[in-house]
C-alpha cells in the first residue's frame, strides 16, 4: 500500500514538474506579446530540472525534506530522456528550432546535481560523526558563496534587466511562478509536508541548466540571463509568503 502510494505521488509529481509547467510556459508565450529573451527562457525553465537547493527552503516551510531529496533526483535522471523530448516537441509546436542534446544535459545533472547528492550521502553513511560536525558549517559556506556569486553578477545584470522591466515580463514570471505554486499544491494529496514540496518543486527551477538550454539554442540573444537572474528574483519574491 505505502508503494503504490508512493508511486501515485511521483506520477503527480512528474505530471506537475514535467508537463503540466511546459504547457503553462506555451500558453503564456502564446498569450502575451513579450521579449524573444523572455520566451525563451520561459520554455527552458519550464522544461529544466529542480534546482539542489530547494530540498533545504522545503524543510524550512514544513515539507517533507526526504521526499524533496528523492523528487530532486528521479527529476534529474528523467532531465536527461524529458528535456530533449519536450524541447523537440516545444520546437516542432512553435516552428522554430530548440533542442537540447541528451549528452549535454546528462553531463549538467552529472555534475550540478548527482555528483554531490551521492558524495554527501556517501559521507553521511561512513562517517556520520564527521557529517553531522561538517553539515552546518558546509551549509553557512555555501549560502555565502552564493551570495558573493549573486552580488558579483547582478551590477553587471541590473541594466539588462531593467530593459526587461514592462512589456508584461514580471507578468510572466509571476504567473508562470504562482500556476506553479498551485498545481503543485493541488496534485501534492492531502499530506501537508508533501503538498508543500511539490508546490516549491514545480514552482522553481534549475537556473543553470535554464539558461544552458537557452543559449545552446539562441546563442547570439543577449538578454538570456537577465532574465534568468530576473526569474530567480521574481520567484524568491513570490514563494517566501508560501515559505513562512
Amino acid at each position: 500500500r505505502l508503494l503504490l502510494q508512493g508511486l501515485r505521488l511521483l506520477g503527480r509529481s512528474i505530471v506537475a514538474i514535467s508537463v503540466v509547467m511546459p504547457i503553462v510556459a506555451m500558453l503564456i508565450v502564446s498569450v502575451l506579446d513579450l521579449r524573444h529573451a523572455v520566451e525563451i527562457v520561459l520554455v527552458a525553465l519550464a522544461i529544466a530540472p529542480i534546482p539542489p537547493l530547494l530540498p533545504g527552503k522545503e524543510g524550512r516551510a514544513g515539507g517533507n525534506t526526504a521526499y524533496g531529496v528523492v523528487l530532486m533526483a528521479i527529476m534529474a535522471l528523467l532531465a536527461i530522456v524529458i528535456v530533449p523530448m519536450s524541447a523537440h516537441l516545444i520546437g516542432w509546436v512553435f516552428h522554430q528550432p530548440f533542442a537540447m542534446p541528451p549528452s549535454d544535459i546528462a553531463r549538467t545533472v552529472l555534475v550540478m546535481v548527482l555528483l554531490p547528492l551521492v558524495l554527501g550521502m556517501s559521507v553521511r553513511k561512513l562517517m556520520p560523526g564527521v557529517a553531522n560536525r561538517i553539515a552546518r558549517p558546509l551549509s553557512m559556506l555555501a549560502t555565502g558563496l552564493l551570495l558573493l556569486a549573486v552580488l558579483a553578477v547582478l551590477p553587471a545584470a541590473l541594466p539588462a534587466m531593467w530593459k526587461l522591466v514592462g512589456e508584461g515580463t514580471l507578468l510572466a514570471l509571476a504567473a508562470f511562478v504562482l500556476v506553479g505554486l498551485s498545481v503543485g499544491h493541488v496534485l501534492g494529496g492531502p499530506v501537508a509536508s508533501e503538498r508543500t514540496v511539490l508546490a516549491l518543486s514545480t514552482a522553481s527551477r534549475h537556473p543553470a541548466i535554464a539558461l544552458a538550454i537557452a543559449k545552446a539554442n539562441f546563442p547570439d540573444e543577449p538578454l538570456l540571463a537577465a532574465t534568468v537572474v530576473l526569474y530567480l528574483l521574481v520567484a524568491t519574491l513570490i514563494v517566501l509568503p508560501y515559505v513562512m
